[in-house]
């Protein structure tokens, strides 16, 4: 099944529509600006707390939380890991069910901005464990959370392979991809 693209609309002139250009570049930047924003946000506030704990000269007098507690973080941390992964499979299974690219990209926009909120929460997660807890298991589950924030960044060319995408529709997400 062929997918409804903007090229295919194309005049004699060879120019994509400029509003559907707009639309797909609007989709893909705003999806590119909020995993930034979600990593900065994130990386230094671990980073701090990780020299923090590292030194161990500090001391901010924080309450001794249970153990319990602790395993509650480190287990949510986990599982959210665990969650985010198989919940963006099964929401991009969705976009074989239409033709229309533009619909396709805002599936995939869609997922990957819930898939990367999670991350944001479990990088969350890691930093409050770290800081009451001071355990290693939280840089590791941060680890593997930063390894998901950049493997899972969205790329023309990962959008293309997650989408099935044919070459005309996969050089409409490139151009949307590229700088102003």
């Amino acid at each position: 099944m062929m997918s409804k693209s903007p090229l295919s609309n194309l005049d004699n002139s060879n120019e994509t529509p400029i509003l559907e250009n707009q639309e797909f570049r609007r989709v893909y930047k705003n999806l590119d600006q909020l995993i930034l924003i979600l990593l900065i946000l994130v990386l230094p506030l671990f980073g701090m707390i990780y020299l923090y704990q590292s030194t161990g000269e500090i001391n901010w007098d924080l309450p001794e939380l249970p153990v319990v507690f602790g395993q509650i973080l480190s287990g949510a941390g986990i599982g959210l890991l665990l969650a985010q992964d198989l919940l963006f499979r099964k929401k991009i299974k969705v976009v074989f069910d239409t033709d229309e690219l533009l619909m396709k990209l805002k599936i995939y926009a869609n997922a990957t901005r819930e898939r990367y909120f999670i991350l944001f929460l479990v990088a969350l997660i890691c930093s409050a464990g770290l800081l009451f807890f001071g355990s290693a298991i939280y840089n590791v589950i941060f680890a593997v959370a930063l390894f998901f924030f950049s493997v899972a960044k969205p790329t023309p060319e990962r959008i293309k392979r997650l989408l099935k995408l044919n070459k005309e529709d996969a050089e409409i997400i490139r151009l949307a991809s590229r700088p102003d």
